[in-house]
């Protein structure tokens, strides 16, 4: 059977996640965007992670982004929600930010074990899912440079 969106107030049904569209400014102009490669799937993908019990949405997308990049960030403007169903047959909510990287350094983990820092283009063109395309042109939107 094909998962669907649960119906509202199935609140249980849905997982709960936050990430980022990290960017720094590119040493020779323009931007960069952080993507991860995850070994347990094999994806390129934002930094991003599933929500503690009662964690404010913000908190869990800067945590998430630390524990998986090294990165400090500042937040920056919301950017659109991805939703998606998992493996176990919920709906897997993401809500994601615009971040901007200020400082940190990466080192391969359990979770991700590569970081790469791509112009625009390159990275819409390395992420895995379709979903997270998207997010690429939202983000040059809201910084203004798309």
């Amino acid at each position: 059977m094909k998962p669907v969106k649960p119906a509202p107030g199935t609140a249980d049904a849905v997982v709960r996640a936050a990430g980022c569209v990290l960017w720094r400014r590119a040493p020779h102009g323009g931007i960069e965007l952080a993507l991860v490669h995850r070994p347990k799937y094999l994806d390129w993908s934002y930094p991003k992670g599933k929500l503690k019990p009662r964690e404010d949405p913000r908190t869990g997308a800067l945590r998430e982004v630390r524990e998986e990049t090294g990165m400090d960030c500042v937040l920056g403007a919301p950017l659109p929600t991805s939703g998606y169903p998992v493996a176990d047959g919920r709906w897997k909510e993401v809500r994601y930010w615009a971040a901007e990287a200020c400082g940190g350094t990466f080192v391969p983990n359990r979770e991700v074990d590569r970081l790469a820092w791509l112009p625009p283009g390159e990275a819409r063109g390395r992420l895995t899912h379709e979903r997270d395309r998207g997010l690429v042109d939202a983000l040059l939107v809201v910084l203004g440079v798309g």
